[in-house]
């Protein structure tokens, strides 16, 4: 049974995006759309480069963030206020997975690589805000994105989040690598399986799979 492979979890950590809410509901499209925006007018480029230079520096980098800080020297709370200025309306309430977050045994925390008040306008969304304690985005991490092993750290030292009693839920399985290093439990949530020995568990269904853990 899965149970038995986090008796010994009391840190939940979730990623965000497509991780909390289902991908069909294309939340991260109006966030692409902001973002081409954002570098058409920020680098003065068609939209075409734009979209090609996000694609890029997210291959490279992480996130296009880090890319443009890093090849731009873009302010980044100009860029997360900018590209996180959507419409949360494709989101739909889930109180059953709002109660099989809450009845998790221990802390239960949020990090993204998008920022800690759009998080929280997400969670809002969803109904979720109540089943956590705590949010943390890109800025906490002092910009440094997931999959950035020292990212992870940066987060997890704030919080006071034991890796050795861990576990990491996450739809980018870029993003477990790090976690399962630290010796968190990994969870890729995706409707597509990934391969890679820092991937120990596998779910299409977020909520069926933290109702196995009851």
């Amino acid at each position: 049974m899965v149970k038995r492979h986090f008796s010994h979890v009391r840190h939940w950590v979730f990623d965000l995006d497509n991780t909390l809410y289902p991908p069909a509901a294309r939340l991260f499209d109006q966030i692409e759309r902001r973002m081409n925006d954002f570098v058409m007018r920020s680098l003065g480029i068609a939209r075409d480069e734009a979209d090609r230079l996000r694609k890029s520096y997210w291959h490279l980098h992480g996130t296009t963030l880090a890319g443009l800080m890093a090849e731009h020297k873009i302010d980044p709370d100009a860029y997360l206020e900018e590209v996180h200025d959507i419409s949360f309306d494709v989101l739909d309430p889930d109180p059953h997975l709002a109660e099989l977050i809450g009845q998790l045994p221990g802390r239960k925390i949020v990090y993204t690589n998008g920022s800690a008040p759009y998080a929280a306008q997400v969670l809002k969304a969803r109904g979720l805000d109540a089943a956590f304690d705590a949010i943390y985005g890109v800025e906490h991490a002092g910009y440094r994105p997931k999959p950035e092993a020292e990212a992870f750290r940066a987060v997890f030292a704030r919080d006071g989040t034991d890796p050795q009693t861990a576990a990491m839920f996450e739809d980018d399985p870029r993003n477990l690598a790090a976690p399962h290093a630290m010796g968190m439990r990994t969870v890729h949530v995706a409707p597509e399986r990934a391969e890679g020995g820092h991937i120990q568990h596998h779910t299409d269904d977020l909520s069926r799979f933290l109702g196995a853990l009851r």
